[in-house]
């Protein structure tokens, strides 16, 4: 959510942040809707002003005696109070066609972001470690997964439809290793504290960190007007919705490993083969709440203990800074992390790590108190994934894969499969 009142005062730089959003200009409808409420908002205020006064003259007037002006002012207020009254659910309406229309428009992008329009415009950061030489021509994973009987899509499609898989055997085995290596990393060694939370959420908690109203095709909702996760990052960033929190709890930092659901709406065609692309999947989310000052710093931490894992997994990938174009909703710096996937012969993004500013906690209302204050600030906001555990899945096979379709198991992930050295 955007704060009206400095798009008030800086309505062109708005227009020209948003327009490296690719977004039209919207400075001028939002401040018109913004003028309509504060001038329906002075007419109440007059109004009250008005039936306060007007309600002590008619103790005055009756006190005199003088029963006509008594009424004259009885009436006065009758009327005035409708007026509040229904002025009142006319300041609700102007509030909320503001909020809507704030609502919907994308996040800033920092003044460092690269320009672009999409993912062929991102800058590339660092390059960590070499593609994998391969004596054979290697396999993509579900190739992999197949022949070891491990992947199974077909009967996940009779059950379930397209886009889903079954896991089986040791390959299944290696993804639940995955997930808690990641999970134990990031609360082990990098500071952050586990949470199992929710995975049903209500609609104000997907409006709080900004996908809903705009990407409610993306979702899946269930009948009882909830919805499940897209990603942990939902219920996590709101764990301060609502909250003052002391300035003593910053930085707040929490890990969760859970399954996400998405409709992946605007996809057809793409990734249909595989894991790639799935309604279901497991993903480790990393969340920090901070102060302003500290947000950008903890986007690097972030950014450094999500490329942990994959060091740890021996796995080559790249850093790559998103341009303005192809960033997410509530970001305004995003680093990608891209696997290389020796079976496809490209790099895929296995995580994105964002820092939010204060957009989604203006969404949520989540706030902290600065030591020795009165007032309160927003709190800024960041997330990223830690990472997500079915591409990590598609990487180790991919990677660690023999010539006789076996797979190798990484040395991190040796105690989670029982010391077990190989798949095949």
């Amino acid at each position: 959510m955007h704060d009206i009142k400095w798009i008030r005062e800086n309505p062109e730089s708005f227009d020209a942040a948003i327009a490296r959003r690719g977004v039209e200009p919207q400075s001028a409808r939002l401040i018109e809707l913004d003028e309509a409420r504060r001038a329906h908002v002075a007419k109440l205020q007059d109004a009250q002003e008005r039936r306060n006064a007007a309600s002590k003259e008619i103790g005055k007037a009756k006190g005199t005696g003088d029963e006509t002006r008594a009424q004259e002012l009885i009436d006065e207020v009758a009327k005035l109070k409708s007026f509040v009254q229904e002025g009142e659910e006319e300041e609700r309406k102007l509030a909320t066609a503001l909020n809507e229309a704030l609502s919907t428009i994308p996040n800033l992008p920092l003044d460092d972001i690269p320009d672009g329009v999409d993912e062929a415009d991102n800058v590339e950061l660092h390059v960590v470690g070499e593609k994998p030489p391969f004596a054979f021509e290697p396999k993509e994973h579900f190739e992999l997964g197949e022949g070891l009987g491990g992947m199974d899509f077909e009967t996940a499609a009779k059950l379930a439809g397209s886009r889903f898989v079954m896991l089986k055997g040791q390959v299944a085995r290696l993804e639940r290793a995955l997930g808690q290596f990641m999970i134990d990393l990031h609360t082990g060694e990098h500071g952050y504290t586990e949470v199992s939370p929710p995975l049903l959420v209500r609609d104000e908690i997907l409006y709080g960190t900004g996908q809903l109203p705009k990407f409610a095709e993306d979702q899946f909702r269930t009948t009882d007007d909830r919805w499940l996760i897209p990603t942990a990052e939902v219920p996590l960033t709101n764990i301060v919705n609502g909250e003052i929190l002391d300035e003593g709890a910053l930085p707040m930092r929490v890990t969760a490993l859970t399954y996400c659901f998405r409709s992946e709406a605007g996809s057809a065609g793409r990734d249909v083969r595989g894991m790639l692309r799935q309604h279901q999947f497991q993903k480790c989310e990393l969340v920090s709440i901070t102060r302003p000052e500290e947000s950008l710093d903890e986007l690097e931490r972030m950014r450094e203990s999500a490329e942990a894992v994959l060091k740890k997994l021996g796995l080559h990938y790249r850093v790559v800074t998103l341009c303005a174009g192809d960033m997410g909703f509530g970001a305004r710096k995003t680093y990608d992390l891209e696997v290389w996937l020796p079976g496809q012969g490209a790099y895929r993004e296995i995580s994105s790590c964002s820092v939010c500013g204060d957009f989604q906690a203006r969404r949520m209302n989540g706030r902290y108190r600065p030591a020795g204050e009165k007032g309160v600030r927003f709190v800024h906001t960041l997330n990223g994934s830690g990472v997500a555990v079915g591409r990590a899945l598609i990487a180790v096979l991919e990677n660690y894969q023999n010539e006789d379709g076996s797979v190798t198991v990484p040395e991190a992930l040796k105690p989670y499969m029982g010391g077990l050295e190989r798949i095949g």
